[in-house]
């Protein structure tokens, strides 16, 4: 069962080689981050990365430090590489669910990339809904697929940037430090203050801390 394993996760680790030695240019990368916040946007990235670049570093962004997350950012960003994220906000979530918005948001990404790639590898177990372009999910794609890799790097650098300011919109609430994710802290802040206009209402206990405030 092991060796199974292995194999599976090295053929992972070589798909984008694979893919290239075919004649298959500019494979993308696509990940999201923020399933799992109370509070703020899920957020996607795109980012295709030719074969020829390499980023030492790469790897899962939940992984890194947040400086190194950043220096990572700065690089990819300054070699101008084919980037794009896709944000779908709080109340957005509430409508569709996190799953479907997550995908939107996925899909947002590689549509708004500056040209469309030839492949793309998406991290997780589901593909995205209305793309034309061959795509494939990779489970911990991130930890594998340089190029996903450097799309979750994006999106958790752009996402804690986006919950920085909340923090000055909201100062009730620690954002810059849980980024809304369902902390200790978090949870009694929500106790304490009720819920944010960016809090995810159809999330149970944010949906709780909403009906106790409206039997006062």
């Amino acid at each position: 069962m092991k060796q199974d394993t292995d194999a599976i996760a090295e053929m992972y680790r070589n798909i984008e080689q694979m893919l290239t030695d075919k004649g298959v240019v500019d494979i993308c990368g696509v990940d999201e981050v923020g399933r799992g916040p109370l509070a703020g946007p899920v957020v996607a990235a795109a980012v295709i990365l030719p074969a020829e670049v390499e980023i030492d570093g790469l790897a899962d962004s939940k992984k890194l430090s947040a400086s190194r997350r950043e220096e990572l950012f700065e690089e990819i960003v300054d070699l101008d590489l084919p980037c794009a994220v896709g944000i779908i906000d709080n109340e957005c979530i509430d409508k569709m669910n996190i799953l479907k918005a997550s995908l939107m948001a996925m899909r947002k990404a590689v549509m708004d990339l500056k040209r469309s790639p030839g492949f793309v590898l998406v991290d997780g177990t589901f593909t995205i809904p209305k793309i034309v372009m061959p795509q494939y999910a990779i489970v911990k794609g991130d930890r594998h697929c340089p190029s996903i890799s450097a799309a979750s790097i994006v999106a958790k650098v752009t996402r804690d940037r986006i919950m920085d300011k909340y923090q000055a919109l909201y100062p009730s609430f620690s954002f810059a430090q849980h980024k809304g994710y369902p902390t200790k802290a978090h949870l009694a802040e929500l106790r304490e203050h009720g819920a944010t206009d960016i809090h995810r209402k159809s999330f149970k206990p944010v949906a709780e801390i909403v009906e106790q405030y409206a039997l006062f």
